[in-house]
């Protein structure tokens, strides 16, 4: 698929210089050419000519559509499509189907955007690289021997290279942002409420939201008018004041501050990575923005206390996964053997490495000890932030520490695939919005320049990503 923004896509369809049926064959010609090798989708719906035809009858009656009416989109096999199946990249759920759509899948399908297929993850997101899929390894567009980060790795590589121009996946610690940066896309992960949970499959409640992929920061905000805002089935969600138009947002940051924290950069990052997104805010300085050293000073234990929580929560949201109500089940012929066989042949092992950290976690003995602990550490880096919003606009940082690795590098090493997520997982703990945008390369492969703001700003970060992506062509680059 050509690189085109939203905007010009949707006035072809308007003006029928291109048809949805015609967006959409083009767009599932690129998954049939492309998909075998990177294995961005673990299936392709065979009803999306269908949807894209019933578009074009619409529009062909003159019927008014939403402007998105007709283009494709993709998500991530934790988001539920009725009557499809949702995985979440698990051989426990590989034969379950949703009964009912997620409200953004709702929301997706009001506004006519046609859905493409489902893509691959981590298993139940947990991972950072879409290697703990039950379906095997995504890979990334630019080098096929690397990762291309994760758990969204799959709804990353398939805008990346071309495959759809937008997708959505879940962000829990970075996992939208991360992959973003490690593919040369723009990722945004919202303020926790700002979109809906409803029908997406829960690793961690307090920590995932529903996030969207896309080459620019314009078309990450068109999706997001289409699929933020309260819902009543999701008591998490908050009545929104207002609502972007992106065609509205300024391109300029002059008078606006900008927080550097001292904590990102420090040993083993890598030189290249630190050149590139030194460039990126020397750039935003000479566009007019001011630019100021901030601490977070409770960042380092940032780590400790995200893969506290969230295994804890994962702990409990599987914990309905017992062989018995749905999911895969095992033959044994008593309860208990049922419960352990099924779980045992049904999780993979970085799920079952991250439930048990997280029942442990939990337990009588050592609750105060961890869990309760790293919640007190959450508070504590939640006020980091507030204290800096009372001295800058917003913070810029880079995304990752590193560019993609290659396949397998890390997979005997838990910590270090961890690490990887150490300048994300921030937002998530304090539940604030954080935007990826391309910067650049090292190693000849992308790097990413994340921006950090306030609770429900996201016009200030759609304003600082599009401007920036006005001065460079970065997310113009494709693999």
């Amino acid at each position: 698929m050509s690189i085109q923004t939203l905007c010009e896509i949707s006035e072809a369809l308007e003006t029928k210089k291109i048809s949805s049926e015609e967006l959409v064959t083009e767009s599932l010609r690129v998954i049939e050419e492309k998909n075998p090798n990177l294995q961005a989708f673990v299936e392709v719906f065979d009803d999306a000519l269908v949807q894209a035809k019933e578009i074009d009858r619409r529009r062909a009656q003159g019927e008014a559509l939403h402007p998105l009416a007709g283009i494709p989109i993709a998500l991530k096999d934790n988001i539920l499509v009725q009557g499809k199946i949702a995985s979440a990249g698990s051989r426990m759920l590989q034969n379950y189907r949703a009964p009912y759509d997620a409200t953004v899948t709702h929301r997706l399908k009001e506004a006519g955007l046609v859905i493409v297929g489902r893509t691959n993850m981590d298993e139940f997101a947990m991972g950072s690289s879409t290697e703990n899929s039950h379906y095997g390894p995504t890979k990334n567009p630019w080098d096929d021997t690397r990762v291309p980060g994760g758990s969204s790795g799959g709804s990353a590589v398939a805008v990346a290279s071309g495959m759809v121009p937008l997708a959505l996946g879940s962000d829990t610690g970075g996992s939208v942002r991360q992959p973003a940066s490690l593919c040369g896309i723009s990722g945004l992960k919202p303020t926790y409420g700002r979109v809906s949970r409803r029908g997406l499959i829960a690793l961690a409640s307090s920590l995932d939201q529903i996030s969207p992929c896309a080459r620019s920061v314009e078309d990450l905000a068109w999706l997001m008018q289409v699929i933020e805002g309260q819902d009543p089935l999701d008591a998490t969600t908050t009545v929104l004041e207002s609502t972007s138009v992106p065609s509205l947002i300024p391109q300029n940051v002059k008078g606006f501050r900008l927080g550097v924290p001292k904590e990102y950069f420090v040993e083993g990052m890598d030189g290249e990575v630190k050149q590139k997104v030194m460039e990126a805010i020397t750039k935003l300085e000479q566009a007019g923005a001011e630019i100021l050293e901030v601490s977070l000073p409770h960042t380092p234990y940032a780590l400790a206390a995200y893969y506290l929580i969230m295994p804890a929560e994962a702990s409990s949201n599987l914990g309905r996964y017992d062989g018995l109500r749905y999911g895969y089940a095992s033959q044994d012929q008593t309860l208990v053997g049922s419960y352990e066989q099924s779980r045992s042949e049904g999780f993979g092992a970085e799920a079952k490495r991250r439930i048990m950290l997280g029942t442990f976690a939990l337990s009588a003995g050592y609750y105060d000890a961890y869990y309760k602990k790293a919640t007190q550490v959450r508070a504590k880096i939640t006020q980091d932030f507030d204290k800096v919003w009372e001295r800058v606009d917003a913070v810029v940082c880079p995304t990752s520490p590193c560019v993609a690795w290659k396949l397998g590098e890390k997979m005997e090493d838990p910590l270090a695939m961890y690490l990887s997520d150490i300048y994300t997982l921030s937002a998530n703990l304090a539940t604030i919005p954080a935007l990826s945008v391309p910067c650049g390369f090292a190693h000849d492969l992308p790097v990413g320049l994340q921006f950090m703001t306030r609770k429900f700003n996201e016009d200030f970060l759609y304003r600082l990503g599009m401007t920036y992506q006005s001065l460079t062509d970065w997310h113009t680059q494709i693999s």
